[in-house]
C-alpha cells in the first residue's frame, strides 16, 4: 500500500527535473571536456582501460625521451671519433713521408713539430664536452676533463711539449632505460677509444709458492673476482680467465710470476676490492690505490695508448730514425687507428639500434594513443544530439509540472 499526500506529485516531479539537470550537466562536461570518463562511474570499465593505457603511454615518453638522449650522445662521440681518424690519417701521412728516407733532418724535425700540434688537437678531442658541459669520453665520471697531459722537455725542442697524458676518468659507463628491464650503455670510456694496443703487465713478483690467506675478491675492468682461502696462483689464474673480463691470466715460465693481457685494446683497471691478492702478486702497488695508475714500480707494462704512439713518433722524427718510424713508429699509428674505427663502428652500430627502437616505440605510443582515445574521447555528434534531447525533456517536464501543481494560496493573492 502507498501512502498518497498532496505534496508527492510535486516531490515526484522535482526529484525527476533534478535528475535530469544532472544528466545535462554531465552531458555539458563531457562536450566541454572532450572526454565521456570525467567521473569513473560514467564508465568503470573503461575508466579501468584507459588507466593502463595512460601509465603505458607514459613509460613510453619515458623510454623515447631516454633514447633521443641515447642518440645524441652516441652521434656526439662519433662526430669526435671521427675527427680523431682524420687526424690520425694526417699524421700517418706524415709517418709514410718521414719513413723514406728522402728527407733531411731539418724536415723531419719540421714534421716532428707538426705531428706535436696534431697531438694537441687529439687531446682537445678526447676532452670533448657535450652540449649540457659533460665529458663525452670520460666514462661515468663526467664532470672533470677526462684527459690529463703531462708536459716536460724533450732534447731539442725548445720549451716544454706534451711528454705523456693520463686518463683520469672512470671506467664505469652510464646506462638508460630504452624499454621494460632493457639497459643500453650511453658512454664509451675514454681509456677505450683513445688506446692503441693491448695491454700487458708483468709482475716480477715470483708466485710459484703464493697462497692466498683469506678470502678475497680482486676487481679486474668492473668485474668482482672471488678469490677463496687457499687458493694457489694457478687458481686465481682460472678464476680471473673463467670471468666475464676482456682479460687472460698466465704463469711466466721465467720469473713464475702473474702476467696479465687484455683481449681487446683498453688500459687494465685493477683494484683489491678485499684483501691484498694484487698487491701481493706484484700487480699493484697497494690494495689502497687507485686505478689507472696504480701499477706496482717494478711491474713491467707494455701496450699503450694513442697519445704513446703519437709521442712515440714524434720523437722519433725529431731524431730523424728512419728505420723506427718506418717500423714501430708507423706500426703503433697503425694500431691506434683500427682501435679508433672499432669504436666508431660501435657507436654507429648502437645509434642505429637506438634509431630503430625509438621507431618503434613511436609506433606503439601511437598505437596506445588511439586506444586510450576509444575509451576516453566523447563522440562529439552523440553528445550533442543527448544533450538536446535531454533539454526537450527538461523543458517538457517542467512545462507539465506548471500544469499538474495544484493551485495553492498563493494563486489567489494575484
Amino acid at each position: 500500500m502507498n501512502r498518497i499526500s498532496t505534496n508527492m506529485i510535486n516531490d515526484n516531479l522535482q526529484y525527476q527535473t533534478r535528475r535530469r539537470s544532472v544528466e545535462m550537466n554531465d552531458v555539458q562536461d563531457q562536450i566541454s571536456s572532450q572526454s565521456r570518463l570525467n567521473k569513473l562511474r560514467n564508465d568503470p570499465a573503461s575508466a579501468a582501460h584507459a588507466t593502463r593505457y595512460s601509465s603505458y603511454i607514459t613509460r613510453l615518453e619515458r623510454f623515447s625521451d631516454n633514447l633521443e638522449t641515447g642518440i645524441s650522445q652516441y652521434k656526439t662521440a662519433e662526430g669526435h671519433m671521427r675527427q680523431a681518424v682524420d687526424v690520425l690519417q694526417e699524421i700517418r701521412q706524415i709517418a709514410v713521408q718521414g719513413s723514406t728516407g728522402t728527407y733531411s733532418q731539418e724536415d723531419t724535425i719540421q714534421m716532428a713539430r707538426r705531428v706535436d700540434e696534431l697531438l694537441g688537437q687529439l687531446v682537445a678531442t678526447a676532452n670533448a664536452q657535450s652540449g649540457d658541459g659533460t665529458a663525452v669520453f670520460g666514462g661515468d665520471r663526467s664532470k672533470t676533463l677526462p684527459f690529463r697531459p703531462v708536459e716536460g722537455r724533450v732534447p731539442g725542442f725548445g720549451g716544454s711539449v706534451i711528454t705523456g697524458v693520463e686518463y683520469t676518468g672512470s671506467l664505469g659507463t652510464k646506462q638508460t632505460e630504452i624499454a621494460d628491464g632493457t639497459y643500453m650503455e650511453l658512454t664509451i670510456p675514454g681509456n677505450q677509444v683513445f688506446w692503441a694496443d693491448n695491454q700487458q703487465v708483468f709482475s716480477q713478483t715470483d708466485a710459484s709458492g703464493y697462497v692466498a690467506t683469506q678470502d678475497s675478491a680482486i676487481s679486474i675492468d668492473g668485474k668482482e673476482i672471488p678469490i677463496s682461502q687457499g687458493d694457489n696462483i694457478y687458481s686465481i689464474i682460472a678464476a680471473i680467465n673463467r670471468a666475464d673480463a676482456p682479460v687472460k691470466a698466465r704463469l711466466d715460465p721465467v720469473q713464475n710470476s702473474l702476467v696479465l693481457e687484455t683481449t681487446t685494446p683498453h688500459q687494465l683497471w685493477l683494484t683489491d676490492q678485499e684483501g691484498s691478492v694484487l698487491s701481493d702478486l706484484g700487480v699493484i702497488r697497494n690494495p689502497e690505490s687507485k686505478p689507472p695508475q696504480n701499477l706496482a714500480g717494478d711491474a713491467r707494462v707494455y701496450g699503450g695508448s694513442l697519445f704513446d704512439s703519437v709521442i712515440r713518433l714524434r720523437n722519433e722524427l725529431y731524431q730523424g730514425d728512419v728505420i723506427d718510424i718506418g717500423g714501430g713508429g708507423l706500426r703503433g699509428i697503425d694500431a691506434a687507428m683500427d682501435n679508433l674505427l672499432s669504436n666508431v663502428a660501435k657507436a654507429g652500430a648502437r645509434t642505429e639500434r637506438m634509431e630503430i627502437s625509438y621507431r618503434g616505440i613511436e609506433r606503439e605510443t601511437l598505437d596506445m594513443t588511439g586506444r586510450l582515445s576509444k575509451e576516453t574521447d566523447v563522440e562529439m555528434t552523440k553528445a550533442i544530439t543527448d544533450l538536446k534531447t535531454l533539454e526537450i525533456a527538461h523543458q517538457a517536464a517542467l512545462s507539465a509540472l506548471a500544469r499538474i501543481v495544484p493551485t495553492t494560496l498563493l494563486d489567489f493573492l494575484r
